[in-house]
């Protein structure tokens, strides 16, 4: 199994992070740079954040996009217009390419629910030609993610189950400290640069903030939906008045910091 995450529906996942994840491509595509005549791969392109926001950027040959999730390629196919855009179900760790094919093999929001993703990597670089650049970008949940640690750590009060799940959240593949970096140049990138990517996730209410994760989507909807009904009302009560924070329900903002690495393929 080459990735972790709980998927439900393209369109519970879209409420839970896809529209995030369109408001994090622009600048992730800035980061990781793109030219007119490319070709491109979107690495675990899910419904198609980065795919779709890829031609707006530059006059793109070809941009290739794969995703390890049925579910989602089927979504990105049904949203796909653009001829020059080719999408199908395939794994991060054995992409179904040749060497050298690809001017830049991008990654968004992936590689920390791949367990094995210095493989990943290793493909990426496979890939990409001599001079083309891998790039990738995950959430730093343990320091970045104001609103998922507002929820695991009200919820860790409450169930030593959820204390587990924290550990495991805010530790996955990549999220360290330069973990993402020491990974790129073991794989033989060069001119390897880090960085951090920084957003705003804009709720209109507590429903709206809650829906996807009680309806089971991500990491920490697979954790809800597994409680018996006596935990369940508690955590859903105890994660409301976090949100609400003893002022009426309504709109809330939170930040959200994704780390973000790109590494050259040397060209000897």
């Amino acid at each position: 199994m080459t990735s972790s995450f709980n998927v439900q529906s393209a369109d519970g996942y879209e409420q839970l992070m896809g529209r995030w994840s369109r408001q994090l491509a622009p600048l992730f595509i800035d980061f990781a740079g793109v030219a007119d005549g490319e070709r491109v791969l979107d690495v675990g392109c899910g419904t198609g954040s980065l795919t779709f926001a890829l031609p707006h950027a530059a006059n793109l040959s070809e941009i290739a996009a794969i995703d390890f999730s049925p579910v989602f390629v089927e979504a990105a196919i049904r949203r796909n217009t653009d001829p020059r855009i080719h999408i199908r179900q395939a794994d991060a760790c054995d992409l179904p390419f040749p060497e050298s094919y690809f001017d830049r093999a991008l990654a968004l929001l992936v590689l920390h629910f791949v367990p094995e993703a210095g493989k990943a990597v290793a493909e990426m670089r496979r890939v990409v030609r001599p001079g083309g650049v891998v790039a990738a970008a995950v959430w730093d949940h343990l320091g970045g993610m104001s609103g998922m640690r507002m929820v695991l750590d009200t919820v860790a009060m409450l169930d030593e189950g959820a204390a587990q799940v924290r550990s495991r959240y805010c530790f996955q593949p990549m999220m360290r400290p330069g973990e993402m970096k020491q990974s790129f140049e073991a794989h033989g990138l060069v001119d390897v640069e880090q960085t951090s990517l920084l957003i705003r996730m804009d709720y209109r209410s507590f429903e709206d903030f809650w829906q996807p994760i009680a309806a089971g989507e991500g990491p920490l909807g697979k954790y809800v939906g597994s409680l018996d009904p006596g935990l369940r009302a508690k955590v859903d009560a105890a994660v409301r008045a976090a949100y609400e924070a003893g002022q009426p329900d309504g709109p809330r903002s939170f930040t959200s910091v994704a780390w973000a690495c790109r590494g050259i393929v040397p060209t000897v």
